[in-house]
């Protein structure tokens, strides 16, 4: 299971562009289609990936390899996430930047950025999928507004507020967004 681990991140490394973000989609499938993780365990997987320091991608790996077979798996997916970009810069740095204004390689890279577009939205779908209703997608029934977890929503919403407008760093939305929902636990909401 280790070699099969380190060779589902291998390729996830190898063929996600754009970033942590834009791999949690094919990390979500790759793990979560296996029954190594449930998709509301994967979900709790990402908010931790994303709260602790270092790349999201490889906090992700980190963090399903030791969920799924412990130390080991958790070295042996940081170390497949991490070697195909390692070696692919290696082997191509020298022609990068022999080629830079070549516009093969700019209209590559100008047609790669709405397929990453697409890759962050798909991520924030399922989030949003996972942690903005009371019952879990495709457990729906009735009246989609009373599926809304509205305090989830706020809490959302206001993050990007936040962010945008006022420039708060996110480990101080998560804090907060984590001491409202306390506190509502305690108030009984």
């Amino acid at each position: 299971m280790i070699i099969e681990l380190f060779s589902i991140f291998f390729k996830i490394g190898l063929f996600s562009f754009g970033g942590g973000y834009a791999m949690i989609p094919m990390i979500r499938n790759e793990i979560v289609s296996r029954g190594w993780l449930t998709a509301e365990g994967f979900a709790n997987i990402v908010g931790i990936a994303e709260m602790t320091p270092g790349p999201i991608a490889i906090n992700m790996a980190t963090f399903v390899g030791f969920k799924t077979i412990g130390f080991f798996g958790s070295v042996a997916a940081t170390l497949g996430v991490v070697m195909p970009s390692v070696l692919l810069i290696l082997l191509i740095s020298k022609i990068f930047f022999k080629y830079q204004s070549h516009p093969i390689k700019q209209g590559l890279f100008y047609g790669m950025r709405p397929v990453i577009v697409g890759l962050i939205l798909s991520a924030a779908y399922f989030m949003a999928e996972t942690s903005l209703f009371i019952v879990k997608p495709g457990e729906w029934t009735g009246n989609f507004l009373s599926q809304v977890d509205w305090v989830s929503v706020g809490i959302a919403l206001l993050t990007v507020v936040g962010i945008r407008k006022y420039k708060l760093h996110p480990i101080l939305l998560l804090g907060v967004g984590g001491a409202i929902r306390i506190g509502l636990k305690f108030v009984g909401v």
